[in-house]
């Protein structure tokens, strides 16, 4: 029998959303919001941990080193994420086997949820010592464990089964997540920064958007599975678009594809976290400026590359998905030759940096999810997609602020760049590599 036709046991979540489908199918519309929506739940909970990476553990939980110390151990944290994604693939895709869907999905946004908020509640390590730094390296891992259980393949799946000629626009949509979330994230930060005392933020006021992300995960554990349960998620389910196979077997036959597809899209995830995280440290240790100013400028950017996204969609249908992340990965290399001397520049190059690197970001991480999803096998192709996702964050992402700000340290501002530039060459190698592997298909 085929894990497809096993019945699953149902949470009650599932059977309360299960219900309400039965009244009102979800169409197509319907499921893009409840995926905008759980994407931007993910982002939101992942930019407050970042903004308080830089803003409240240097000083909270790393207070026996000096800032430029105390960051890098928040950043060396901070990738523990990433580090766990792939353990969480391989974990939670058991229990999808096992148990269904609906019940992987509960348990993983729970545990984000629940290890998020707990962050909350943090002591310090004048309070609990090297206890501290212990408790938030085992809910840093947990939210990586969950994000890798939040995968619902949707982002690959809606531009494989998206109309002829709107591939691109449907790959565009599960994206819009990302500046949503730090369009919420970074404003809720300033306002704290700016209405509270420096004390009185780093006592409680950072803990608030904590509480915001559990209420905000309640929200999208209902919405996805809202999607999980309509008549066409559960298709693609029966046809093999979603069956959920082992890691082993998905390494031993598709191993090509998830390298090439992890490196693909190194690019856009490099510069994700070149302007998000690291310019808020390099503002923070190294001038002058109010973090309050710096994060208004982030969520004014992040607007621009919310267009920016809406935008791929439009010129990936026109141009083709793999032309135009080829072409923004140049524009990428060029921008990492002189974009770092504008962080040294003040606010306007501050302002340009981030506007610039905004753009180039929302153009090509519109198109960066499943970009060689269709050269999977059917039965691989969901955990496959997983897989890459897990690696491509990891590798292009998952340790950028760490390296960057101990680039900019050693060798100074400029040499941060040079992540950038050896991101975008490692797509650039992936894509041609993978036109290569597809016409020899």
């Amino acid at each position: 029998m085929s894990s497809s036709s096993i019945p699953h046991p149902q949470t009650a979540a599932e059977r309360d959303a299960r219900a309400v489908n039965e009244h009102a199918g979800a169409d197509p519309g319907e499921i893009a919001i409840g995926v905008i929506i759980g994407r931007t739940s993910e982002f939101f909970d992942f930019f407050v941990y970042a903004i308080a990476s830089v803003l409240v553990f240097p000083a909270l939980i790393f207070s026996f080193a000096d800032p430029l110390t105390g960051t890098v151990l928040s950043f060396a944290v901070f990738a523990l994420a990433f580090v766990a994604r792939p353990l969480g693939t391989l974990v939670f895709s058991a229990v999808d086997r096992a148990y269904g869907r609906g019940v992987k999905l509960t348990i993983a946004l729970f545990l984000l949820g629940t290890s998020t908020v707990a962050v909350a509640f943090l002591p310090s390590y004048e309070r609990a010592g090297w206890v501290a730094i212990a408790i938030l390296v085992v809910f840093r891992c947990a939210q990586g464990l969950a994000l890798a259980g939040a995968w619902d393949g949707l982002a690959s799946l809606l531009a494989l089964n998206a109309p002829e000629g709107k591939r691109g626009w449907y790959a565009m949509m599960p994206q819009l997540g990302a500046p949503i979330g730090l369009i919420v994230a970074s404003s809720l930060f300033a306002y704290l920064t700016m209405s509270l005392s420096a004390e009185d933020f780093l006592s409680w006021g950072w803990r608030y958007p904590f509480f915001v992300a559990f209420a905000i995960n309640v929200v999208a554990l209902f919405a996805r599975l809202r999607i999980v349960v309509t008549p066409q998620y559960t298709k693609l389910f029966e046809t093999g678009e979603l069956v959920p196979g082992t890691v082993s077997d998905t390494i031993r036959d598709d191993w090509r594809n998830i390298v090439i597809g992890a490196f693909a899209p190194l690019a856009s995830f490099a510069l994700f976290h070149m302007v998000t995280v690291f310019p808020l440290s390099y503002v923070f240790l190294y001038t002058d400026d109010q973090p309050s100013n710096f994060l208004v400028i982030e969520g004014v950017a992040a607007v621009v590359g919310l267009g920016a996204v809406v935008l791929s969609g439009v010129l990936a249908d026109r141009i083709g998905r793999r032309w135009l992340l080829g072409a923004s990965a140049v524009a990428i290399a060029i921008f990492s030759v002189f974009a770092p001397l504008l962080l040294a520049a003040g606010t306007v190059g501050e302002t340009v940096y981030m506007v610039l690197g905004f753009t180039l970001l929302g153009i090509s991480f519109g198109q960066s999810s499943g970009v060689v999803a269709a050269n999977f096998t059917r039965q691989h192709r969901y955990t496959g997609s997983a897989l890459t996702s897990d690696l491509a964050w990891l590798f292009g992402a998952g340790f950028a602020p760490l390296v960057a700000l101990v680039l900019t340290e050693q060798l100074g501002v400029i040499s941060s760049g040079g992540y950038l530039l050896s991101g975008a060459i490692c797509t650039l190698i992936a894509l041609r590599l993978n036109r290569r592997l597809a016409a020899s298909n």
